[in-house]
């Protein structure tokens, strides 16, 4: 709830109008204890979820200080289980209370669970713990809460304990619930109008976009209103290694399966080339009828993997198979209105994009309505991590929405995981204000070690678009020119960009709309920029040697010290040195002899050292020798010292392909 609804002030109490009858003399001395600290607002009631298993509830409401230190406003389902051992179906008393009270009125993120149980925390943490996306639940015995009263923080510091702990951003999966999902209403609302409207849909994006999310949502928004639907996943190897015949008995046996009906579909050898479509037709009407003669939304997933020039399976990627499937699909839902519709989901749109399959037209082309799953905006933005992180303690200054919307363009995924890195480098002492310093830190911290999400989302570019995504490096590498030369000769290099909306268009110039995005690629392409100036080669070369330098230093200490001891490997880099240094420097520590600030140690002794102690570095920077002092002898003859050249490109392509080789062997060596 917004600041409006926390103008009231909330006062520990009780509801004079509750009634308690239903509870017995232990439960009303525990709901007078709550009633200290929060203010009782309903009875509840009794739940029956069998014969023998039966719950009491109430509900109460926040007081001020657990309004501002939780961020919960509305009013919290207390289940009192009166069993010796807790077993899961608790939870499920938990969703069943919930669901007797109006959704805007009850705290779906947090409930409160009173057991007899005295293992009741220790259990609930092993039940929750792979579950991301279960309610936060916070646990008390009955015994404790009957030797509670002289501590006033009680309350507060169990809260603290089960909500701060939590990292409520860092999920993996699709959200298969709706406790966290955020900022999709509106398009999950479209595509479910666009079905009863008998339309087919098309929603395509970048990877963690959140489009089997937005499937899920689909479904539970279909069943609040009686629809069926069904989840094909075509990833599965189950599916896409059928043939288009075979593939359409998969898709009878998924309505069936997951619409729970009845329907003998046959054995997958009855479904031949020329009598699939049929049977198709026939078992497919036959389960419309069973669910009332309810329009079935067909739902495919991951669409790509039956997508010609792309599917891993070759009859989907060069054969007929795609046109055929399609073309039956596409025949009976022209000829039956209100059978079914269909929607097609993935990351690669070619499906629908390819005027021609081969010789034949593509049953898809100008048919299904191609959108792309679109970017939060920053009252979206706001929306999901002000009440996540405001339960986690987390408070956010109004202008970091705007930087999160602004840095993610507004993909959920990576908004989420900056905002992982803020809750975990943030204090423990909470809450804590999410400012521009704490924000910054943050994203750098995610710039520098997890580029694994970056380029998760970026390999969709690479593996399907690949001239956009070598246009997207252009632009990375600040080379406008050449880009807008592309982009003018065609929107085929650029179409999929936006689309995905990795860039934006202003004015007919293109710029990133994910600003993470192109510090990234600008951190990876950094090297291999060109129409390089002589100060920008100086620049990158001495930047370059400076970093191998010191790596390198730390590399021979390291393995020297581990094939030869600290007392010959000491001799050995004193041998190196040379007189005067070696006696200059006789009376070091052995870590001393390669801090240049005190021996003095050059970039020029390292090769002799790798030279002379091969065996030493060999598994490391790899075993051709001569390769690795051809590259070492390049990188310190081109150095820019106060006798500065001018460096030719020629010259500069050969130090970039010998430093990129050196830097590739540290880099793996120490990462």
């Amino acid at each position: 709830m917004e600041e409006a609804d926390r103008q009231e002030k909330v006062r520990p109490g009780i509801n004079p109008q509750v009634i308690f009858e239903h509870f017995d003399d232990q439960e009303r001395r525990i709901i007078d204890r709550f009633a200290k600290d929060w203010y009782v607002t309903n009875g509840g009631g009794e739940l029956w979820l069998s014969q023998t298993s039966n719950y009491r509830y109430m509900l109460i409401k926040p007081t001020d200080i657990f309004q501002e230190m939780f961020n919960i406003d509305r009013e919290m389902i207390l289940l009192f289980s009166p069993y010796e051992s807790f077993e899961p179906r608790t939870l499920d008393a938990i969703a069943k209370a919930t669901a007797r009270h109006q959704s805007l009125r009850i705290e779906r993120i947090c409930s409160i669970l009173v057991s007899k149980d005295p293992d009741v925390p220790s259990k609930l943490k092993e039940l929750l713990k792979n579950d991301q996306e279960a309610q936060i639940i916070i646990p008390f015995t009955y015994e404790e809460l009957s030797s509670s009263e002289s501590d006033p923080y009680f309350f507060r510091n169990r809260f603290i304990e089960h909500f701060y702990a939590r990292d409520l951003f860092a999920s993996e999966s699709p959200l298969k619930k709706d406790l966290y999902f955020f900022g999709r209403t509106d398009l999950v609302h479209s595509l479910i109008n666009r079905h009863r409207s008998n339309q087919v849909s098309g929603l395509f994006g970048l990877r963690k976009t959140g489009k089997t999310s937005v499937i899920f949502g689909i479904q539970r928004g279909l069943r609040k209103v009686d629809g069926a639907s069904v989840f094909i996943d075509c990833q599965t190897p189950a599916f896409h290694r059928l043939k288009w015949n075979q593939a359409l008995h998969y898709v009878l046996m998924a309505v069936r399966k997951q619409n729970d009906l009845n329907e003998r579909l046959g054995q997958l050898e009855d479904y031949t080339e020329t009598k699939a479509a049929v049977l198709f037709e026939n078992h497919l009407r036959r389960m419309s009828e069973q669910l009332g003669s309810k329009t079935i939304m067909l739902i495919f997933d991951e669409i790509e993997n039956i997508t010609p020039t792309v599917s891993p399976t070759k009859h989907w990627r060069e054969g007929e198979d795609f046109v055929l499937f399609w073309q039956t699909v596409r025949s009976l839902f022209q000829s039956s209105s209100g059978l079914f519709s269909y929607l097609l989901v993935g990351t690669n749109p070619l499906c629908v994009e390819l005027p021609t399959v081969g010789t034949a037209d593509n049953p898809l082309f100008a048919q299904v309505p191609l959108e792309y799953i679109p970017g939060f905006d920053v009252p979206q933005t706001r929306e999901m991590v002000r009440r996540l992180g405001r339960i986690m303690g987390l408070k956010f200054d109004e202008v970091i929405y705007g930087k999160l919307t602004e840095d993610c363009g507004g993909h959920p995924y990576l908004i989420r995981h900056i905002c992982s890195v803020i809750h975990r480098i943030s204090s423990s002492e909470r809450p804590v204000r999410v400012d521009k310093t704490l924000y910054a830190r943050a994203v750098d911290i995610f710039l520098r070690d997890y580029t694994q999400f970056l380029e998760m989302i970026l390999s969709v570019l690479q593996e399907y678009f690949n001239d956009e995504f070598e246009m997207l490096k252009m632009l990375s590498r600040e080379d406008h020119k050449t880009f807008q030369e592309f982009a003018e000769i065609s929107p085929l290099y650029t179409n999929h960009l936006l689309g995905y909306g990795v860039l934006q268009e202003v004015d007919k110039r293109f710029d990133f709309r994910i600003e993470v995005v192109r510090c990234h690629l600008k951190a990876r392409e950094k090297y291999k920029k060109l129409h390089m100036s002589t100060e920008e080669k100086w620049a990158e070369i001495s930047e370059r040697r400076n970093d191998m330098e010191q790596r390198l230093r730390k590399l021979c200490r390291m393995q020297l010290l581990a094939q030869l001891g600290e007392v010959n490997a000491r001799n050995s880099m004193l041998s190196i040195l040379g007189n005067p240094r070696d006696v200059r420097c006789s009376g070091y520590l052995y870590r001393d002899l390669f801090d240049g600030n005190k021996s003095g140690i050059l970039f020029s002794d390292l090769p002799k050292l790798i030279r002379k102690h091969w065996d030493c570095f060999s598994n490391v920077l790899g075993h051709d020798k001569a390769k690795v002092e051809r590259d070492l002898q390049i990188i310190n003859e081109l150095r820019v010292d106060a006798h500065a050249k001018d460096i030719t490109d020629e010259e500069m392509a050969v130090f970039r392909f010998a430093a990129g080789r050196i830097e590739e062997a540290l880099g793996s060596f120490f990462s």
